[in-house]
């Protein structure tokens, strides 16, 4: 597994181990030794997965303490623009954004530390983005920024989106308690 550290401090985008054969490949996306060699501490509370057609934008998402987590983010179908924005007071990258392309073909899988909001957008006709979290889901703390008020230059004008995510508040206006 290959690490590389990004521009926001605590996030990694993981280029995962690829075996490939004629039956096709095996994806190793997860390895507690290495990462833990990478400050990457990742306990498991919680694995989900999410489908979205091309065009989609699912973001920008994050809970807050007590149930703020650490993700690791797999493409395993498809392929994604992904984004991260840093909430974290006091961070020299605070209000900053980094994207990554997520690409099932590539081993792609990314460490997004506590106190970034995420999210991304489908680029293939489907895209599968499987999810594995430090802490269960919690509606009273989850919370969102509106995707379009990070200055993230998202491949598309017009996304798909949730009612909820085009009601998030501009990051502007979200006072963070990280």
């Amino acid at each position: 597994m290959e690490f590389r550290q990004s521009k926001i401090s605590g996030c990694y985008e993981i280029k995962a181990d690829i075996f490939r054969d004629p039956r096709g490949i095996f994806v190793k996306t997860f390895r507690e030794d290495l990462c833990a060699k990478h400050g990457v501490r990742m306990s498991l509370a919680e694995q989900y997965f999410s489908v979205s057609k091309r065009g989609v934008i699912r973001g920008l998402h994050f809970q807050v303490p007590p149930f703020d987590q650490n993700k690791l983010v797999t493409c395993v179908s498809g392929k994604v623009f992904d984004v991260v924005v840093d909430l974290r007071r006091g961070s020299p990258t605070y209000g900053k954004f980094e994207t990554f392309e997520l690409d099932s073909e590539k081993g792609s899988v990314l460490f997004v530390p506590k106190g970034l909001a995420h999210g991304f957008q489908a680029l293939s006709e489907g895209a599968t983005l499987y999810y594995q979290v430090s802490t269960v889901y919690s509606a009273e703390n989850d919370r969102g920024v509106r995707w379009d008020t990070a200055g993230v230059p998202w491949p598309i004008e017009n996304p798909v989106l949730s009612e909820r995510d085009g009601k998030f508040p501009a990051l502007s206006e979200f006072q963070s308690p990280f």
